[in-house]
């Protein structure tokens, strides 16, 4: 019989780390990097909210719940602001449902795990959600006719995410089980070379920005200002994908370079592409170290 691969919690542990690193080690069009900071934040920060947030993430046995609202809650007291609401939104079920696999031997049996956390989830996993999206203050997430986090939830988290899971993609894979991260995630992030994380890092963020309208941009701009960035990011991403190895390994282009002024300057932040992208590598991280 087969062993299955148990991969160590400190690995684990890296591999989260590594994955937020390179969130703001690659310029990604609109959002912060440690070569263009903007919307009033900079990559130390993101670092800081990364390192602040794991022993939360990560904490053995906990609930989701509990383990969103502790790293939100830290990340609050290291920083003073939302950086990472929507990466911690998607680790949390994410590393619990490693604590069901070994951890991790497969991709499908990582996803399977999730599928059985997202499933338990409960009323108390809900409120301890909710407190902790009032505490990060995201621009108009939690607003909706339905279990606004406003109001003492009466649902499960799952159920409650799948409310919102029309209007933004992070609910959304708490509905389909993160089907957009393992699937079309770690297709974008297997096309990239091996020895190249952050060509890895911006070809998925770009498959997801070039995918649908980024939640984020929808709730602070409106879908029709979100659905012209996704266009532009499909054009984006296909001139980028058809450019020499050697110039995409360079990464900042003088159009991407330019775009990314572009957003900025509009106060346009794909923060949601970037929060999938953070999951995606984290998971191919893991994974990697697995094999």
């Amino acid at each position: 019989m087969r062993e299955t691969a148990v991969i160590p919690l400190e690995q684990v542990r890296a591999a989260f780390l590594k994955a937020c690193a390179l969130d703001v080690v690659t310029p990604k069009p609109g959002n912060v990097s440690a070569q263009s900071p903007g919307h009033g934040m900079s990559a130390a920060q993101f670092l800081v909210s990364a390192n602040a947030a794991i022993d939360a993430l990560f904490a053995s046995g906990a609930s989701v719940g509990q383990r969103i609202l502790d790293a939100v809650t830290r990340t609050h007291e290291a920083v003073g602001c939302n950086t990472n609401l929507g990466i911690v939104l998607l680790v949390a079920p994410l590393a619990a449902a490693l604590e069901e696999t070994g951890p991790a031997p497969s991709a499908q049996a990582w996803r399977d795990a999730a599928s059985r956390v997202l499933a338990g989830l409960d009323v108390e996993d809900a409120c301890l959600a909710y407190r902790a999206i009032a505490l990060a203050s995201p621009g108009g997430l939690g607003d909706a006719p339905e279990q606004s986090v406003h109001a003492p939830p009466t649902v499960g988290l799952r159920d409650a995410m799948q409310l919102a899971s029309e209007r933004d993609s992070i609910a959304r894979q708490y509905a389909n089980g993160f089907q957009d991260i393992f699937d079309t995630g770690l297709a974008a992030c297997r096309e990239a070379p091996a020895d190249a994380p952050e060509m890895a890092m911006l070809n998925v963020f770009l498959a997801f920005l070039g995918g649908w309208p980024d939640s984020h941009i929808v709730r602070k701009h409106g879908m029709t200002l979100a659905q012209s960035v996704t266009l532009a990011a499909r054009e984006q991403h296909l001139r980028w994908q058809h450019m020499p190895l050697q110039l995409r390994r360079a990464l900042a282009t003088p159009r991407l370079d330019a775009w990314d002024a572009e957003l900025k300057a509009r106060g346009i932040n794909p923060g949601t592409s970037a929060d999938l992208a953070v999951a995606t590598l984290f998971v191919a991280g893991c994974l990697e170290t697995g094999r």
